[in-house]
């Protein structure tokens, strides 16, 4: 056991920086990181918009609840294997390339942004109906409600519901390492897989089982310091 290890780890992969385990790990982060940017900034602007035209009196305006709800939910149902294929012509078109961290990034949004809204729309449902009737009878306007009312008393929930859709990402891009978007997931399919070393593909389960244990962590205390309710009780 110990001679076995000690083989492993002199795998120059575990010793090197360029398309090694480290950089890889970089890379799966910096993925991770941006598609987390940009899902949050377009996501929760969408699950309230979603939560904010259920209901609504105009017929035009439920109409257009149902079509962006039902694309929402295709895509939230979309294989992200098969998406990423997909969407290649695409990312060629924009990034100038099919492969890589940036090419990988939009098919992450595209995948994570639905995902993320409907579970932004569930935590804004749990709100109390009665704290928002009583801000809109003080007059207070739709925008008031939603930044004064619905944000913060759902900020415990988004948080949890970031930290889901975070490690969700994170097993992402390890797929979307088979179509060489780099990272962890490239790494463990290229060298791990097709090239037979499986000190590659344990090394990268236990960096991947890190920051998903990490990013729960982190998660579940940012929860925590932001849920009066559990300061109050």
């Amino acid at each position: 056991m110990i001679e076995t290890l000690q083989e492993w780890l002199s795998n120059p992969l575990f010793h090197r920086w360029d398309g090694g385990v480290w950089q890889g790990t970089v890379v799966t982060l910096y993925m991770t990181a941006v598609t987390m940017l940009l899902t949050v900034l377009l996501g929760l602007p969408l699950g309230v918009a979603l939560y904010e035209t259920d209901g609504s009196r105009s017929p035009v305006v439920r109409v257009l609840n149902q079509v962006v709800g039902f694309v929402v939910n295709v895509l939230r149902s979309f294989p992200f294997f098969i998406l990423i294929i997909a969407l290649i012509p695409v990312t060629s078109a924009l990034t100038g390339r099919s492969t890589g961290p940036n090419a990988a990034m939009l098919a992450l949004t595209i995948a994570a942004v639905p995902f993320a809204a409907r579970l932004f729309e569930l935590n804004l449902r749990e709100i109390p109906a009665g704290k928002i009737e009583a801000v809109r009878m003080m007059g207070a306007t739709r925008w008031q409600v939603i930044r004064q009312v619905l944000i913060p008393e759902a900020l415990p929930g988004i948080i949890g519901s970031i930290t889901t859709t975070t490690i969700a990402v994170i097993g992402y891009t390890a797929m979307a390492g088979s179509v060489n978007s780099g990272g962890l997931g490239q790494l463990a399919y290229n060298r791990g897989y097709t090239g037979y070393q499986t000190e590659i593909i344990v090394a990268t389960v236990i960096l991947l089982v890190a920051i998903v244990i990490l990013v729960q962590l982190i998660g579940s205390r940012l929860a925590r310091a932001v849920d009066h309710r559990a300061r109050t009780a």
